[in-house]
């Protein structure tokens, strides 16, 4: 995906705007996840900033974060570093999504002693 295509896929999907940070790091102050994380509240804000998202999508960070919204609170600006990182954990949940089999990739894996069952059970795996 490229880089400035994701960078607006996010800012559009949490409606924030990263421009509007002043770099304080009260978010990342008040954040109760704060030693859990890699990657903390101000620094998700820089990253979408400057457009370094491919780190975030590999972080653990995205699942540490309680989404309490506590940064947001915290924030003199209104940046709302919380939605950010449910946007960006969204772009990686479905980016996992695009490893998966589909319905036309059964067929070529048939084999003659495969059973029915497994047969019919992938089909509708696969085919919602």
């Amino acid at each position: 995906m490229n880089k400035k295509y994701l960078q607006e896929d996010l800012l559009r999907m949490s409606g924030v705007n990263p421009k509007k940070c002043m770099r304080c790091g009260k978010c990342s102050a008040t954040c109760p996840a704060y030693d859990e994380m890699e990657y903390h509240p101000h620094q998700f804000v820089s990253m979408v900033d400057e457009g370094d998202i491919e780190p975030l999508l590999s972080s653990e960070s995205l699942y540490r974060c309680l989404s309490c919204f506590a940064c947001i609170e915290r924030c003199p600006r209104g940046v709302e570093p919380a939605k950010l990182v449910e946007a960006v954990r969204l772009v990686a949940i479905r980016k996992q999504g695009e490893n998966h089999m589909t319905a036309n990739d059964v067929p070529a894996l048939w084999e003659e002693d495969l059973p029915q069952q497994a047969i019919v059970s992938a089909f509708r795996k696969y085919s919602k």
